[in-house]
């Protein structure tokens, strides 16, 4: 699972009020280069909510030159890209867990891949 997917998952557990954004636990990452195209990175840096993004970095050990803050503008801002891209699009985690901030209800991520179906009775 990539950070940017990761952005984009909350819980929905019944009762949650706020299931966003998740605390990863990593029990397996991997990091796998990815191809760099700047225009993607100016683009989604709009829709990611940064503050999520960099707590999720730091957690995981991917935030080397990403800012506290969403800087205003990028586009020619080549080593925050660097940067950016790496942490949103190479590091993987491959196995372990997303917990729900509100209920504590833990997602597990196998092969890289987050598994946020709901037990009937969270429904």
């Amino acid at each position: 699972m990539r950070l940017l997917t990761h952005n984009m998952l909350a819980s929905n557990v019944k009762g949650t009020t706020s299931g966003f954004p998740l605390r990863i636990e990593v029990l397996q990452k991997e990091e796998r280069e990815a191809e760099f195209h700047a225009e993607f990175l100016v683009n989604t840096l709009g829709k990611i909510e940064w503050d999520a993004f960099v707590g999720a970095a730091r957690s995981i050990g991917a935030d080397d030159g990403l800012p506290n803050t969403k800087p205003a503008d990028v586009s020619g801002d080549e080593a925050f890209l660097r940067a950016f891209h790496h942490a949103l699009l190479e590091v993987h985690v491959q196995e372990g867990y997303l917990v729900c901030p509100d209920s504590g209800r833990r997602f597990p991520i196998t092969k890289g891949i987050p598994n946020m179906l709901l037990n009937e009775d969270e429904v």
